[in-house]
């Protein structure tokens, strides 16, 4: 048995969305092609076509989701479900010929099919881990070395697998990036592996080279880049400044439902998800610092 992880950004040009969010879906091995399947068949029904086909592109989380979307979606009263789909898949088919109801059909077929997959991820017992980073977080220089947002992935996906029976070893799946980045991302995972004695140790559950995938051609990235999304505009955890939108308050339920979630021997909750204030290592902070001892920077979810 083995579990895949997932993994896409949300908010990485710092710029619109209020935090920077890595998350991570963790589907069991036996599970990954049913659920494939099973939202193939969802696009169908909710819009009468593959989304691929009807954009030319990967569906991203901020087209389907945005703020317009909810305003379009409440114009008129919810269409039956299959009204909703012919309207939709009229307006996908010829988006120069727009009217009322096609537009509104189709957001409300938008929100609807994401939290529809949302659930089939549920359903199969999808775990959610994700990193949430302010805009203003102070960056180590680009390095070597691993910032602390992935490290934190790779040890609580290690937790996960270390806690469940038999042992299951893990896969990462990263969104591919430009190729130049992939390769310095490819580098650091491998250093931290090799290199450090956390990365060593967690090799024995994670494989320590990622795989990296199109994400318009990976549903389930589709489905990790839906969920950083959500995480970034609607998740806040305690002392955290930024508005969310309370549109997406049922997707984020969902989001709740699946995050990774573990109960130490003496009862405290270790969480899947958490605020990471500063992504330089840990020696570079100390030596910011006149080697002072660490603060804590971050906040569990």
């Amino acid at each position: 048995m083995s579990w895949a992880l997932f993994v896409d950004e949300s908010g990485q040009d710092r710029r619109y969305s209020p935090y920077e969010v890595l998350a991570g879906v963790a589907i069991e091995d036996r599970r990954i092609w049913p659920l494939i399947c099973q939202i193939a068949d969802a696009q169908r029904y909710f819009f009468g076509m593959p989304l691929f086909e009807a954009y030319g592109a990967e569906a991203k989380a901020k087209e389907l989701l945005k703020t317009k979307t909810y305003k379009l979606a409440a114009q008129m009263e919810p269409f039956s479900n299959e009204e909703r789909r012919q309207l939709a898949k009229e307006m996908l088919e010829n988006g120069d010929a727009p009217s009322c109801a096609r537009l509104t059909a189709l957001g409300q077929d938008k929100i609807a099919y994401c939290e529809f997959v949302l659930k089939l991820a549920e359903k199969h017992q999808g775990k959610i881990f994700a990193t949430m980073v302010p805009r203003d977080a102070p960056r180590p220089p680009d390095g070597d070395a691993m910032r602390k947002d992935y490290a934190f992935f790779l040890e609580r996906f290690y937790h996960f697998l270390n806690q469940t029976p038999d042992d299951p070893m893990g896969f990462l799946v990263f969104d591919e990036l430009d190729k130049s980045a992939s390769h310095v991302l490819l580098g650091q995972i491998s250093r931290y592996f090799q290199r450090t004695s956390n990365g060593r140790a967690r090799s024995r559950l994670i494989v320590p080279e990622p795989f990296f995938v199109h994400s318009d051609l990976s549903s389930l990235i589709q489905i990790a880049d839906l969920v950083a999304y959500i995480v970034s505009w609607g998740l806040r955890l305690p002392r955290m400044p930024a508005t969310t939108r309370p549109e997406l308050a049922p997707l984020m339920e969902i989001v709740r439902r699946m995050r990774y979630r573990h109960l130490t021997d003496g009862g405290d909750a270790v969480w899947g998800v958490k605020e990471i204030r500063d992504l330089r290592p840990r020696a570079a902070v100390a030596t910011k610092k006149g080697n002072a001892a660490y603060p804590p920077q971050s906040l569990h979810f």
